[in-house]
């Protein structure tokens, strides 16, 4: 999975993004496991995934303060 652009965060609904979090945040609790049984080989998605899970929250914290 690629790194995400904003443009597609924007246009995901709420939950949308709450699904795209979760899933991020499981990829990477694998990719953590691969990583300490020296399965991984790509060292570089962890850092996408930690990213990328920091992109949503950002994008997604004004919409969800208008809420409130």
């Amino acid at each position: 999975m690629a790194q995400m652009k904003i443009e597609d965060i924007r246009a995901m609904s709420p939950d949308q993004q709450d699904d795209a979090i979760l899933n991020l945040k499981k990829e990477r609790f694998n990719l953590r496991f691969q990583r300490a049984t020296g399965q991984l080989e790509n060292t570089s998605r962890l850092r996408e995934a930690r990213r990328d899970i920091a992109r949503i929250k950002t994008v997604a914290a004004p919409t969800r303060a208008k809420k409130k």
